[in-house]
């Protein structure tokens, strides 16, 4: 249908153009919640229990949970109550677009979707928020010709890394130093999330300071990982599960920060990995978050066991 950037949705809502369908896309996931938040406000908050409804894909691989495809398009049938829209959003819809076993209910609920994009209900607005489709499926392709599309922190090259970091700089007021952003973007490479994270480190680090210096960023950032070139990446792209492991060892004994190790893996997921490898591999690495977080494993048997899930999937 189109695209649009997310710095323009609001003035896009405001202006009374909302959409059936809305495919956001992307890696960072700060900017993707401020789009949630965002269409969320089209109905008013004492009205949004009866009027938004919210599904999270990882929910879908949970043996406790029972949500499906089906539910999100069970709600999308629902009228509204008191107010002139619901607004349904499906976070992580890969897993549910893209699930990791196809059985007969699931193509059922894939094809029954694609049926409702060709005749949208036109009280709801469905907003399907994934980090990225494999666009050689057919409910990815009909996605991208019948939804508007948000691209979020949609990053490729160094280049890239410099003028978002850029923006963001000046977006929160902060004066950074030109060998400042060079040096970030050196270190840390076209990852949205990596570079979000080190940024408000650098911002805390530097409050009252006149600006952001090179030698703040060498200070504060994380070390330098060569993204190109890092052996682990081939490693999982090849399914060479021992060389993986022998290459996270010695990043770990060399002082790498489990959270940061985490963040290049997402990397090789995102870029790296298609097909049916990729919804498994991105429900591995949330988990992987989850557990980093709250659990009291250690954080090198749960990387461990990430990086085996990746170079153990199959490709069909």
């Amino acid at each position: 249908m189109g695209t649009l950037v997310p710095s323009a949705l609001r003035k896009h809502i405001n202006s009374g153009q909302l959409d059936p369908v809305y495919l956001v896309l992307g890696a960072d996931e700060y900017e993707k919640d401020e789009i949630v938040d965002t269409f969320e406000s089209v109905v008013e908050e004492e009205l949004r229990p009866f009027n938004v409804d919210r599904f999270d894909g990882l929910d879908a691989g949970s043996q406790s949970s029972k949500l499906s495809l089906g539910g999100v398009l069970g709600a999308l049938q629902t009228l509204p109550i008191m107010a002139p829209k619901r607004v349904v959003i499906a976070q992580r819809a890969e897993l549910l677009l893209q699930p990791k076993r196809e059985s007969e209910s699931t193509l059922r609920d894939l094809a029954l979707l694609e049926e409702y994009l060709d005749d949208p209900a036109p009280t709801t607005t469905l907003v399907l928020i994934a980090e990225r489709l494999d666009e050689r499926r057919r409910i990815s392709k009909s996605l991208k010709v019948s939804a508007t599309v948000i691209q979020c922190g949609e990053l490729k090259t160094q280049a890239d890394a410099v003028r978002w970091i850029t923006r963001q700089a000046k977006t929160a007021g902060v004066a950074m130093e030109p060998g400042a952003v060079r040096e970030l973007s050196t270190r840390i490479g076209p990852d949205v999330r990596r570079l979000r994270g080190e940024l408000d480190r650098l911002f805390l680090f530097a409050s009252g300071q006149e600006r952001i210096s090179e030698s703040d960023v060498r200070e504060v950032a994380g070390a330098a990982v060569s993204l190109d070139d890092w052996a682990v990446t081939d490693a999982i792209q090849g399914g060479e599960t021992a060389t993986a492991l022998r290459e996270l060892a010695l990043l770990i004994d060399g002082g790498a920060v489990p959270q940061m190790l985490l963040g290049q893996l997402a990397w090789v997921v995102r870029t790296r990995l298609s097909g049916q490898r990729l919804a498994p591999a991105i429900d591995a690495v949330f988990r992987t978050d989850s557990d980093l977080k709250r659990s009291a494993a250690e954080p090198r048997v749960l990387l461990e066991k990430l990086v085996i899930k990746l170079c153990t999937a199959k490709v069909n």
